[in-house]
């Protein structure tokens, strides 16, 4: 792992009492199931669903194949994807390159295709905007994560999907307007990746018991 990154990935799990007991409720509900799948020799495939597939979701994707990475964990394979398709937003992107990624564009256009780095000997992410059931993402036997409560209401069946969840965050971009705006995408960033550390430090845990 990136030298910037990994410290930042350890200051997240330094970090777990921000996260609130109702949200740790929900995480650990996910990290049973992630251990569960894996204990029975299945591989497992996480989908993280918003309504376009532009910032909570790719962090979220990219967050959660980062932590499993850190953690040592295989079999497991992360993806993302929207009720509709835009663009991986320029802010999200800048807030992940600040937590230590390697972010590069791997086709120009009004949809960007995205390498993704957090480690120079592990594959690359190749991120860019897609609906959920994209050729690109698993089309049965995922995990449904809705990452956004317009698709949690959009979507109260995802087909194909093996286990569904709700674990909803507030969309940074009610601040595109804001002065602020790069911090508050840098925080919103870190909070998922904070959880989603929070998840595999936790099926770490019990894999390991």
């Amino acid at each position: 792992m990136f030298d910037k990154l990994k410290k930042t990935s350890e200051s997240l799990l330094n970090d777990s009492d921000a996260i609130s007991d109702d949200r740790k409720e929900l995480l650990n509900e996910l990290s049973i199931y992630i251990r569960e799948r894996l204990t029975s020799g299945k591989d497992v495939k996480l989908i993280f669903i918003c309504i376009h597939n532009s910032r909570r979701s790719h962090m979220a994707q990219i967050w959660a194949q980062t932590a499993a990475h850190y953690f040592g964990i295989d079999h497991l394979h992360t993806f993302s994807g929207g009720t509709q398709k835009t663009s991986f937003d320029k802010s999200a992107v800048n807030a992940l390159k600040k937590s230590g990624f390697k972010i590069s564009v791997e086709k120009e256009g009004k949809n960007p295709k995205y390498k993704v780095k957090y480690d120079k000997k592990a594959r690359p992410m190749i991120c860019f905007s897609k609906t959920y059931n994209h050729k690109r993402n698993p089309s049965d036997g995922f995990v449904a994560i809705m990452t956004c409560s317009d698709a949690d209401e959009a979507c109260p069946v995802v087909i194909g999907a093996h286990y569904r969840t709700t674990i909803n965050y507030d969309d940074p971009r009610k601040f595109d307007g804001d002065e602020n705006r790069e911090q508050i995408y840098l925080d919103r960033s870190l909070q998922i990746g904070r959880e989603m550390f929070y998840v595999f430090a936790k099926v770490s845990s019990m894999l390991k018991s």
